[in-house]
């Protein structure tokens, strides 16, 4: 009987410290959602996960094409979903968090000066050697702190989205909110956008009209590198 008992004992044991190497994801362990659990009429487009991009493939650390967020900014950015649904419009995401492995994949991108596939989609009248210079491509991103968020507007009446005047992560002047050579239709847009994201807690980007940060976000000074999957979230959607 002892013999049994210790037996059992070591093999519990065993088992424990088994479990105790492998520690929960990251992603988990801070509180990071799925946009789309968090904002069901959300639509994504995450072009990280595509070749439809600057870099003209798919970006490291995007494994799956999904939205994570802290819940904290997520809950936020629900309010502002549904401030808008009540004026006709969703929201469309293109990038939320973004692993530093991704920032890194830019970086060395825009260092490799022969490689312009996607110049005339994103960057035609800049020369790629002046992407990093001008802080088009930095080092570090807020985004990696799991709190900013790109995104535009879907009018909901016509089936599309709507013109801002500019692209997503279009190279250039016609990027920052501070431009005005644009319609009185897409300043309206971008004033929309802008407006309702301010108004439920999160700062605009001076160089660019799709990018939001939480005013308060809860990890200011650390930037993540797990990667985009649904693995890293409370409540994966499989």
């Amino acid at each position: 009987m002892y013999k049994h008992s210790f037996s059992l004992m070591l093999f519990c044991l065993v088992l424990s410290a088994c479990v105790s190497r492998s520690p929960m994801p990251q992603g988990v362990q801070y509180g990071f959602v799925s946009l789309s659990e968090a904002i069901p009429d959300l639509i994504l487009e995450i072009r990280y996960h595509s070749s439809y991009n600057f870099v003209g493939a798919r970006v490291d650390g995007y494994d799956e094409p999904v939205a994570l967020l802290t819940h904290q900014a997520a809950d936020s950015l629900r309010l502002v979903s549904e401030d808008l649904k009540g004026q006709g419009y969703r929201l469309k995401v293109f990038d939320a968090y973004r692993p530093q492995c991704a920032v890194d994949h830019f970086v060395r991108w825009s260092q490799d000066i022969a490689d312009t596939v996607m110049k005339p989609y994103f960057y035609p009248d800049l020369a790629k050697e002046r992407l990093f210079p001008e802080g088009f491509i930095c080092e570090h991103s807020s985004h990696t702190r799991g709190s900013t968020v790109d995104l535009t507007l879907f009018d909901v009446a016509t089936g599309r989205e709507v013109d801002m005047g500019a692209v997503f992560d279009w190279f250039g002047p016609s990027s920052y909110p501070s431009y005005t050579d644009l319609s009185d239709a897409q300043l309206a847009m971008r004033q929309l956008l802008r407006d309702a994201m301010m108004r439920h807690g999160f700062l605009p980007f001076d160089t660019e009209w799709w990018h939001f940060t939480l005013r308060n976000e809860p990890y200011p000074d650390t930037y993540f590198t797990f990667p985009v999957r649904l693995d890293q979230v409370h409540e994966p959607n499989r």
